[in-house]
């Protein structure tokens, strides 16, 4: 599409750069940007234009549900080429919406899809479009403005006025909907209620909401942030708010109150069909082609990807959704003419509810896509270098910064375990029906063809957490697989449901399970019966792992805290020039470092050395200078791959509610069980109903999360959840069948699975269904009545205590941001200071592979924990330096020529003082240093980007944005310091990431 200035609007110069909305007011027929105090307040006079630019990750997919229907699908690609922000490490995604109030002209409903089209050229032309229409608005859109939008009478067009402020009235609404509400003003009378749903009737000095007996907890709840939004919008947060059970007849003062402003009780009539109510008839999906502005039926046998054409605009009419194709090779003026043939088409057959989508060749919704009986797997859309360069130029004019925007190396994001790691392990292997308890020297040592348990307890907030984990080696049998399943759900049974569960599978193992285990090693064969019994049955050989055999160990891993080594077929194609490699044969041990490697990596291969070849003199072969002897054990050279062999990176998290329904089958089965989806768009912690059973996607690994309130049959099927959700692939993002599966059940979630959130840990002890939950919150004035629960014995299984020995190896905490540090003091005033802050953190860190607890984990309370860190600081003073190092974190850097002050003799205060400034940190505040207002010191942006050519050393590389002063962190990142802590640590991360701080 040729794009040109002069065909764009000069409201949308900048438009969709940042992450967040954005909303223009069609005012004489041209945009006006509405102020973002005013944003989700709409007119039922006026039409406006929504764009809502968010960003992804690698896997950019879509789900739409524009009515409340299950499985309704989207998918846009995420092609190499966009060039829609000057992100480097991340593009933004674009979706824009056109609202329509129910008083508005024709002409500027007209005028606000036309510009709608404007703006999707002005960004590229990749957004996808949406007509939205009062009344029946997707539930896409009212989830950027939760908990509702109220349209106020009045407009700008047609002489029409906003009502100005007046004499507070008493006003009915209806709410509909069950993860986000629509709301409608009702005429204030008695005929409006019935019994299947919710009312709010909004007085001068309470607020009543009305459950219709046919509502569910769950549309309860949500209408209950309705009350809570008219409550704070309209009374400043001072009313009283009452609960009205339908059926509930004049039992207690309020019930009598509220039937009061209807002139007393009596029976509701029945519910009336309205315009509203009406279900849009089914009807055969039509093509049309759109020529100078008028729809042709085209006529075909089936639908076919072949019949759209890129030089034309097509309309996919399918009753309760019209779509727009638009070619790659159409002109602005082509699109605009296909929107408004698609205007009319809506107008003509008198479909107020029927939703108008518009899509770009090349970025086709996957609801879209399935309209047709074939369609390729992958289209290529040819986009000239020529083509690129236009639109650069065009956003090189609108004032984005697209220097580098092509070719531009991705941000190396290190992931982070996001769990404490100084917890105690225990790990069984499964040997068919029963599971037999490892030593701890052999608890990270595990076989391709064997199944193995792990319970892993760490101090949690107020508890002792639990995370239960199952490992499916890739060799396994499925009898022995079928066992663990069963070996760890009476574990999980046994525990109350209280502890997390993961299912984890050989070559996927997430971040948390190598964080745990630390040194992680994977040899081939197995000790399992089953296993051996197997191959025995079909002749297979045996090929389980012999120390005086021949064997290659592929070595991965970012660091002592994770490091793992594989073991792969000894052939010379096994290798690869970005790994480093052990291989040994009896007490001949090689060590092989591919061209690709960093010293990081080679000292890796060091560390596992020791574990699989202790004792022994390795001779270290370079890549390209290797001895004969080396190719001999590996039976001679071949070639081997170069490329580092990728991950599944973590994707955007989607948020899915899971129902179940009944349905007539189709054979002697009888009545089926159907399992639907539903995604929940902008997603917070309220959405999780304790009902309900939701399933987080992260697209590298899925959280089943189930509610207290779930009933214990769907609780069970959990797992069979997570997999079913996995096989369907329902965002089509190519989900792996063995992406780690977590099931977290509500009031035990983990800090992997808050992070998607802005948790409060208090909602999720409350007591209650969710409209209980909800409407003590509301009366409380916001804030959830908690009940702590109190820190669990650990559970040992086996006869064994899971208070580790003094054999097995203390665990290092991965260093977090959060984490309590106190400037201008040793890393042991720091540690006595974070424990007695926060009494769940850890500060111990101990090279591996073994070294001895300071203090053991059994002892709980409070007081033995501060009295162990009072004893760690005072062996601080009194151990030699060699000693005291083992105190000190490694993620904290000490300062080697920090000067020291001499002692007097027989003085220990000074002695003590000499010691704490020896200890001096890096990242302290120097002299002639500026400081923030939280006495941080400020570097400038280009030196704390991680490509800073004069890089600052001594900071917190984790919290890089926190050296920045307040005038250049708002102007780089958008908002204030105190806005940017409020949202959840992944958009954090991500924004970082945009801005190379990450």
């Amino acid at each position: 599409m040729a794009v040109s200035m002069r065909d764009l609007d000069p409201a949308f110069q900048g438009a969709g750069q940042k992450a967040g909305i954005e909303i223009w007011r069609i005012e004489n027929f041209r945009p006006v940007p509405v102020p973002k105090a005013s944003y989700g307040k709409f007119f039922t006079g006026d039409s406006y234009v929504i764009l809502k630019a968010s960003l992804k990750h690698m896997v950019d997919a879509v789900v739409s549900f524009p009515l409340g229907l299950f499985i309704k699908i989207e998918y846009s690609y995420n092609l190499s080429m966009l060039l829609t922000t000057a992100l480097k490490s991340g593009a933004l995604r674009h979706d824009i919406h056109y609202w329509l109030g129910k008083d508005t002209t024709q002409d500027e409903a007209g005028a606000a899809a036309v510009k709608t089209v404007e703006l999707d050229a002005a960004l590229g032309g990749r957004a996808v479009q949406y007509r939205e229409v009062q009344g029946h608005e997707t539930e896409k859109f009212l989830s950027y403005f939760k908990p509702c939008i109220i349209p106020q009478e009045g407009g700008v067009a047609s002489g029409f006025k906003h009502v100005q402020e007046e004499e507070h009235k008493i006003r009915l609404f209806v709410c509909r909907g069950k993860h986000v509400v629509h709301v409608k003003e009702v005429p204030f009378a008695r005929t409006s209620l019935n019994h299947d749903d919710i009312f709010i009737l909004d007085t001068k000095s309470k607020i009543f909401q009305f459950n219709g007996s046919n509502s569910s907890i769950q549309e309860r709840a949500k209408a209950l942030e309705v009350v809570q939004y008219i409550k704070d919008t309209y009374h400043d947060g001072k009313c009283e708010v009452a609960a009205i059970e339908d059926g509930k007849l004049m039992a207690d003062a309020e019930t009598g109150e509220f039937w009061g402003f209807f002139g007393g009780f009596a029976p509701l009539p029945r519910k009336t069909a309205s315009d509203e109510d009406r279900t849009v008839e089914s009807q055969p999906t039509k093509l049309l082609s759109v020529e100078k502005g008028q729809a042709e039926p085209v006529e075909a046998d089936s639908l076919t990807r072949e019949l759209l054409q890129t030089n034309k605009c097509y309309i996919l009419d399918c009753g309760i959704e019209v779509f727009v194709w638009m070619g790659r090779n159409t002109s602005l003026d082509e699109r605009k003419s296909a929107s408004g043939a698609a205007e009319e088409l809506i107008r003509g057959s008198d479909r107020p509810k029927s939703h108008i989508v518009r899509v770009i060749e090349g970025f086709e919704t996957v609801i879209f896509r399935s309209k047709f009986e074939s369609w390729p797997q992958a289209t290529n859309v040819a986009i000239s270098e020529d083509g690129r360069g236009k639109v650069a130029a065009l956003l090189q004019r609108q004032g984005v910064n697209v220097k580098g925007l092509l070719k531009a190396a991705p941000v190396k994001e290190e992931p982070q375990p996001y769990i404490d790691c100084t917890g105690n392990l225990q790990v069984w292997r499964v040997n068919g029906q029963e599971k037999v308890l490892l030593p701890a020297s052999d608890q990270s040592k595990f076989y391709g063809g064997d199944c193995y348990i792990f319970q892993y307890s760490y101090p949690g907030e107020d508890k002792e957490e639990y995370l239960i984990g199952t490992w499916f080696g890739k060799q396994s049998i499925e009898e022995e697989r079928v066992s663990a399943v069963s070996l760890a759900s009476k574990m999980l049974e046994s525990m109350k449901f209280l502890a997390v569960q993961a299912f984890i599978h050989e070559g996927s193992e997430p971040i948390q399970f190598y964080s745990i285990f630390q040194s992680f090693i994977v040899l081939k064969g197995g000790l399992s019966d089953g296993y051996k019994n197997y191959i025995a049955e079909k002749e297979i050989p045996d090929e389980t792992y012999r120390e005086d055999g021949v064997a290659l160990f592929r070595v991965q891993g970012s660091g002592p805290d994770n490091m793992q080594a594989i073991q792969v077929e000894a052939v010379a194609s096994s290798l690869n020039s970005s790994y480093c490699y052990i291989l040994h044969s009896g007490s001949t041990v090689f060590t092989w470092a591919g061209n690709l490697t960093s010293p990081d990596d080679q000292g890796i291969v060091e560390r596992q050395l020791d574990l699989i070849k202790p004792n022994l003199q390795s001779k270290p072969q370079k890549e390209g200078s290797e001895s004969e002897q080396f190719w001999e054990l590996l039976g001679g050279k071949s070639e081997y791959p170069s490329q580092k062999i990728s991950r599944e990176p973590e994707g955007d998290p989607h948020l899915f509610s899971c129902t179940f329904s009944k349905g007539i089958g189709n054979s002697l089965m009888g009545i089926r069980f159907y399992f639907m989806v539903m995604e929940i768009y902008n997603f917070t912690q309220d959405d999780l109903m304790t009902e309900d059973i939701f399933i987080l996607d992260c697209h590298s690994d899925i959280f089943v999360w189930v509610g207290q309130q779930v009933d214990t049959k769907n609780k069970l099927q959990a797992l069979t959840i997570g997999e079913k959700f996995l096989e369907h692939d329902f965002l089509l993002e190519n989900l792996s069948r063995e992406a780690p599966i977590y099931i977290v059940m509500e009031g035990s979630e983990p800090p992997f699975f808050t992070r998607f959130f802005t948790w409060d840990s208090a909602k999720s002890t409350m007591h209650g269904n969710s409209f209980q939950r909800k409407l003590t919150i509301v009366k409380s004035g916001g804030t959830p009545i908690m009940d702590k629960p109190k820190r669990r014995t650990p559970v040992s299984y086996g006869g064994r205590s899971s208070v580790p020995e003094k054999s097995q190896r203390s665990r290092s905490m991965s260093f977090s941001p959060d984490r309590v540090r106190v400037r201008g003091r040793s890393p042991a005033f720091n540690a006595l200071a974070a424990t007695f802050e926060n009494p769940n953190a850890r500060n111990l860190s101990t090279p591996p592979p073994v070294v001895r607890k300071l203090y053991p984990k059994s002892v709980t309370p409070d007081s033995a924990t501060r009295s162990a860190a009072i004893v760690a600081l005072t062996a601080t003073f009194e151990q030699p330096p060699s000693a005291r190092e083992t105190i000190i974190p490694r993620s904290v850097k000490v300062s080697p020529t920090a000067p020291k002050s001499t002692p007097e003799p027989n003085s220990k205060e000074n002695s003590m003082s000499s010691r704490l400034e020896s200890l001096t940190i890096q990242e302290d505040v120097k002299e002639d240093e500026p400081e923030d207002e939280e006495g941080l010191p400020i570097y400038p942006y280009e030196r704390l980007k991680i490509t800073s050519t004069d890089p600052v050393s001594g900071v917190d590389v984790t919290k890089r944005e926190t050296y920045l002063s307040s005038e250049e962190f708002k102007e780089k990142f958008g908002m204030k310091k105190d806005a940017f802590y409020k949202l959840p640590k992944w958009k954090q991360n991500k924004l970082k990431m945009a801005l190379q701080l990450f």
